[in-house]
């Protein structure tokens, strides 16, 4: 769910996104006709060990200073006299929250103490994108793209599902962009993926009592064109009838675990619903807008602390729920763009910088710790001159987490030219394997009575083309060729 807060964003990250809308609007079609082309894999039954990864992106580069607070720093004070979030020995009431003697959480975090303290979140600091500047939009793009190479049409999530089988045969859906209108970036090209804005209301609109009908009649239509589109309209009426039969408006979470009455605390909410149906989704992606914050940031108790807030909230109860639940195949990740100056600006924010916090969620994840090559605040150690140093690059840790709890060693195809240097974020013993439901235990809608579309006049509630329309339809029909259907997958 990308949150966008106007009163908080730059001209730039406005128009990116745009044209990110843009960019990636047929994209989701392009990905939905992917199965037609990608090579056939073939699915390994005892394949059931792996994690289902969510992928969060807080959207607007996040100030990984107010995040994870380098409170033993006296360069962190000096260069935020009126941002800084107080030392935990202060004797404020905002003082930060003490992670290992040199780290804090601020007060709007701590709700994510609990997993911190379970051993369940690694916070990795001084990281990011080696290869960056400071555009949202090329940060954002290449980020999720897993290399910065503009000639990238794929994201580096879906080139992990297009290197491993399907976690069950014949999946209906592989992946899905929660709170998203349009494919996210990282799962662009990925085959059985779709953006799902909303999925309790995630259908097709109009009369329930004639949608069997409207159903089959687009099945029809798409049926003249033969595939990829043929198949991708399949695929998609198979989505529909996947996630109507789950039930996402009366969930309950696991555990008394109570989620943030938000865009992304409902997005969260679903894909816990998702991923404890045990359906084969194997990724979802989440946004989280709001992050730019170049005036009156105010991480103490102001916007930023409400955003963190937010954050830390959802992520919190989808900790409690699917642990409560048993479900200990799910990793975490959460990224920015980029971090932000070091020193405050003039308006009580801070402008676009480098390095950045990360945070990895899981019950297979070494937490409990700040991970870091703290690389310092002092002027020498800033880079260039005015921001936090990256010492560990953002795909060390994506990239140790899809072999290491993913299975996927397909690296070099993932994270094209680029050598990961693991950083030791993943417990290395595998965990016990995860009996995963077959889809066939889905209930399955009552079938209808197929209707006779060439001899009818009308369908209920849907009004029929034009004669002329019509009868141009049922010629192209009966004279065209039919190709074959592909088998390749």
């Amino acid at each position: 769910m990308n949150e966008h807060h106007p009163e908080c964003g730059c001209q730039e990250y406005q128009k990116v996104t745009r044209r990110q809308f843009l960019g990636t609007g047929s994209a989701a079609v392009l990905a939905a006709t992917a199965p037609a082309w990608l090579p056939k894999v073939v699915f390994a039954e005892d394949d059931f060990d792996r994690d289902v990864l969510v992928f969060i992106y807080l959207r607007g580069g996040c100030d990984g200073l107010s995040m994870c607070v380098p409170y033993a720093e006296d360069r962190y004070y000096a260069l935020r006299p009126t941002i800084a979030i107080p030392r935990p020995d202060s004797g404020d009431p905002n003082h930060a929250i003490d992670l290992n003697g040199f780290f804090g959480f601020p007060p709007a975090m701590s709700p994510l103490m609990t997993a911190y303290n379970a051993g369940h979140l690694c916070v990795i600091q001084a990281s990011g994108i080696i290869e960056g500047n400071r555009s949202h939009f090329d940060n954002q793009e290449f980020s999720e793209k897993g290399a910065w190479d503009s000639h990238l049409d794929t994201g580096w999530l879906a080139r992990h599902l297009m290197t491993i089988p399907p976690l069950i045969p014949s999946p209906i859906l592989r992946a899905a962009g929660i709170g998203a209108i349009s494919l996210p970036t990282s799962l662009l090209g990925a085959g059985l993926s779709l953006p799902i804005q909303n999925p309790s209301t995630f259908g097709l609109k109009g009369a329930a009592s004639t949608k069997a009908l409207r159903l089959q009649y687009l099945d029809y239509l798409y049926d003249l064109v033969g595939d990829p589109l043929h198949a991708a309209a399949i695929n998609t009426q198979n989505t529909l009838a996947m996630l109507g039969a789950i039930n996402f408006t009366g969930y309950v979470p696991a555990g008394g675990a109570v989620y943030p009455s938000s865009g992304f605390g409902n997005s969260l909410k679903s894909s816990a619903a998702l991923i404890r149906e045990e359906v084969g989704v194997e990724a979802i992606t989440i946004d989280l807008g709001g992050w730019d914050t170049h005036s009156d940031q105010d991480p103490v108790d102001g916007y930023m602390s409400t955003v963190m807030g937010s954050l830390a909230a959802g992520l919190a109860a989808f900790h409690l729920d699917l642990a409560s639940a048993g479900m200990n195949r799910v990793t975490t990740i959460v990224m920015s763009e980029f971090g932000r100056n070091v020193a405050e600006n003039a308006s009580a924010g801070t402008d676009h910088g480098y390095g950045n916090v990360m945070f990895v969620m899981g019950e297979h994840i070494s937490g409990g710790q700040v991970m870091t090559q703290w690389p310092g605040l002092d002027p020498g150690e800033l880079y260039q001159g005015q921001d936090l140093a990256i010492t560990i690059d953002y795909r060390d840790i994506l990239a140790e987490v899809v072999q290491q709890r993913l299975g996927n060693n397909q690296l070099s195809q993932i994270f094209p030219d680029f050598t990961p240097n693991f950083q030791g974020v993943t417990i290395s013993d595998p965990p016990p394997v995860m009996a995963m439901r077959h889809l066939e235990t889905i209930p399955v809608p009552e079938q209808v009575p197929m209707y006779d579309f060439e001899n009818a006049g009308s369908l209920p509630d849907l009004a029929p083309p034009p004669p002329e329309v019509f009868n141009k339809i049922m010629n192209m029909n009966q004279n065209r060729r039919k190709p074959p259907r592909s088998s390749a997958y």
